[in-house]
């Protein structure tokens, strides 16, 4: 790759960066094309992209998108690095991951920016067990309406129980 190929590949690259809500950096040594290309597909079915580039590329693409330094330290940058980027969910990719990770035994995560924050190996792997943004989403809607809905209920009861007190004291009424 010519230079100004490389400049060019570094600002497309850095501008993806910037919009992205989450840099997952995955060590996938040992990986066959076909199962990365399985892995592609299903980070594809989350909106997410796996990317793989050079590891001094990436790190210019860093600086100029400004991640956090951890997150381009050489000990992280060592090896062969793909880069999983998602621009909606930052979570979800996280979970496609770790699935494939325990099917195939493949790829390893190393480091992450998620929504703008640094994350270790270790903080990624807890976040890849939580369920995707929509997911938790529903689960605050749902937590919120069962109150609501709880009072309506209440409130159904009550109405049932003076409309059937009325009826009978109607039929009572008629005697």
């Amino acid at each position: 790759m010519k230079k100004p190929e490389k400049i060019k590949l570094v600002k497309n690259l850095a501008e993806k960066l910037k919009k992205a809500e989450s840099v997952i950096l995955v060590d996938y040594s040992g990986m066959d094309v076909k199962s990365q290309q399985e892995l592609k597909n299903r980070l594809r079915g989350v909106s997410a992209k796996m990317i793989v580039v050079k590891n001094t590329l990436f790190k210019l693409a860093g600086k100029e998108a400004k991640l956090p330094k951890d997150t381009l330290s050489d000990t992280v940058l060592k090896g062969q690095t793909a880069l999983v980027i998602s621009e909606k969910d930052p979570i979800s990719p996280l979970s496609v991951i770790a699935k494939f990770a325990s099917e195939f035994d493949l790829t390893k995560l190393k480091v992450g920016v998620v929504e703008g924050s640094f994350q270790d190996k270790e903080a990624l792997e807890v976040l890849s067990k939580l369920p995707g943004k929509e997911a938790l989403h529903l689960q605050v809607l749902g937590t919120l309406a069962s109150p609501a809905h709880g009072l309506v209920g209440t409130l159904e009861a009550n109405l049932q129980s003076l409309i059937y007190i009325l009826e009978q004291k109607s039929k009572g009424g008629e005697n």
